[in-house]
């Protein structure tokens, strides 16, 4: 046997008051003891003795290990990416967060799996994601935006059709979604612009909570929609997606996806 020993507290948030009893064996610690207490989803009250007694410990610490920010997890995966002396491009990387979103532990299993396939070249590709996570490089809402943003009708509407047939893989509440969040973001980036016309393009993708290799996508779109434009497009999002819940109108997803492309980009 060791000279330790080690004790889990699993689920320490549910023990609500009575936690803090535990105040009394941090301020005369067992050094023959390791003990690791684990709040998930919520954090340490500050303002009660045993985060104080914590903090105050020299043998013992608080760690907290926050939700990564959706607009660093371009940059994370990245740089995981790497640590695994692999290589990633830029589309790939854009797949995989619109499919996975910030879950590091998806994103880093789909990261092993496509580590396996790979043979010679150590550079996961669109097609490679496309052919082994079944995440289409052409039609899904990264695209789908894509066509929106630079009033690509052809396009818009061939992935509007191939959603309309592939609804189980393509939920209309995660198009419109994805376009309510990034018009909703366009009308601030106008708002700024308005104010500020001179504005530092970091400083607003900071304001905005987006990666700054993403604002290319927000400077396209500000010449192509106009405040009262993109205010309209935000309200037809919100019809769209009534509509698709069955309220005021029975539509199928087809005829959905067509009226928010025709009511977007004319």
């Amino acid at each position: 046997m060791g000279n330790k020993m080690l004790v889990v507290v699993k689920e320490a948030q549910h023990l609500t008051k009575s936690i803090e009893e535990l105040s009394s064996y941090f301020k005369s610690i067992q050094s023959s003891t390791i003990l690791v207490i684990c709040y998930k989803y919520k954090t340490l009250d500050k303002r009660r003795e045993l985060y104080k007694t914590i903090t105050k410990s020299e043998h013992a610490e608080v760690f907290e290990s926050a939700k990564i920010k959706d607009y660093t997890i371009d940059s994370w995966l990245k740089s995981y990416v790497q640590s695994e002396n692999l290589s990633i491009e830029p589309k790939a990387v854009s797949m995989l967060v619109e499919f996975l979103g910030n879950d590091l532990s998806k994103i880093a299993n789909e990261i092993s799996k496509l580590k396996i396939v790979l043979k010679e070249s150590n550079k996961i590709t669109a097609a490679l994601v496309e052919e082994n996570i079944g995440i289409s490089k052409d039609y899904n809402n990264f695209e789908f935006l894509k066509a929106i943003v630079f009033k690509d009708e052809v396009k818009a509407f061939d992935i509007a059709r191939y959603f309309a047939y592939n609804t189980k893989n393509n939920p209309l509440v995660v198009t419109l979604g994805t376009l309510y969040v990034f018009f909703s973001k366009l009308l601030q980036y106008h708002g700024i612009m308005y104010k500020n016309p001179n504005a530092n393009q970091t400083e607003i993708a900071k304001k905005l909570g987006i990666n700054p290799y993403g604002l290319k996508d927000y400077q396209a779109a500000v010449k192509n929609y106009s405040m009262k434009k993109t205010s309209g497009i935000l309200a037809t999002i919100r019809a769209i997606d009534l509509n698709g819940k069955g309220v005021n109108a029975n539509i199928n997803h087809d005829d959905l996806l067509k009226e928010l492309v025709i009511k977007t980009l004319r």
